[in-house]
């Protein structure tokens, strides 16, 4: 074990597996929609709702919802303050498996 290890450095709001996984979605894309999450991630409405609220609060993911003709969508994308928590999340995951 290093001793330069630090917990700290994980970022909670990240770290849930439904959370972690929106970030890798939403790293690669420009907007997911909920039901592409939701499948993706294999989620239940009222789970991933909680974890997009989460990560929004936290100002990592931006919610959106409108009308595509009489269906209402939600997207979410990843924010720019989002992107830098998400790269400083898995350079100290990667901290923790890599030799020093």
């Amino acid at each position: 074990m290093a001793d330069d290890f630090d917990i700290g450095r994980i970022d909670d709001v990240i770290h849930g597996r439904v959370r972690l996984g929106i970030m890798a979605i939403l790293s690669g894309v420009e907007t997911a929609d909920f039901a592409t999450l939701k499948t993706r991630l294999q989620a239940t409405d009222g789970n991933l709702s909680v974890h997009l609220r989460k990560l929004e609060e936290a100002g990592f993911v931006a919610v959106t919802k409108r009308f595509v003709g009489r269906k209402p969508l939600t997207e979410a994308a990843m924010t720019p303050d989002g992107r830098k928590a998400f790269v400083a999340y898995l350079d100290a995951m990667a901290g923790l498996v890599s030799p020093r």
